[in-house]
């Protein structure tokens, strides 16, 4: 880390959380002077889904930004792909399945910031 508001990607060790995926937080709370927000890169392998799950107070928003996949959010089920930008309300079940051959990688932003306590899967 270069300052207390910049991070490298290299230094942030990925995680699976609570919904399977591989999480890598790029902006947080726990490492950096930020309140209300987090933005984090999940990827989900091929063939992979995460877990239906909710968010008990966060809004979330994925932006994909490669490879394609099926989002069921709530009673929708439809096809996602890089460019697209999807936004969950809280207490709104969804999860994503990878239907490609390369790795589904989504840029999440959730506000506020992540956590697995405000995760609850279904």
């Amino acid at each position: 880390m270069s300052n207390k508001n910049r991070i490298t990607y290299k230094s942030i060790k990925p995680y699976t959380t609570k919904d399977g995926s591989i999480i890598r937080e790029l902006i947080h709370p726990n490492h950096m002077k930020v309140k209300n927000i987090s933005l984090a890169e999940a990827i989900v392998k091929p063939n992979e889904e995460t877990f239906l799950h909710i968010h008990k107070t966060s809004e979330e928003i994925y932006h994909i930004t490669e490879g394609k996949g099926v989002m069921q959010l709530g009673d929708e089920t439809f096809e996602v792909k890089k460019g697209d930008s999807i936004l969950i309300p809280p207490n709104t079940p969804h999860k994503i399945k990878n239907i490609s051959e390369e790795e589904l990688k989504i840029l999440c932003i959730c506000s506020p910031p992540y956590s697995h306590e405000d995760t609850e899967l279904l």
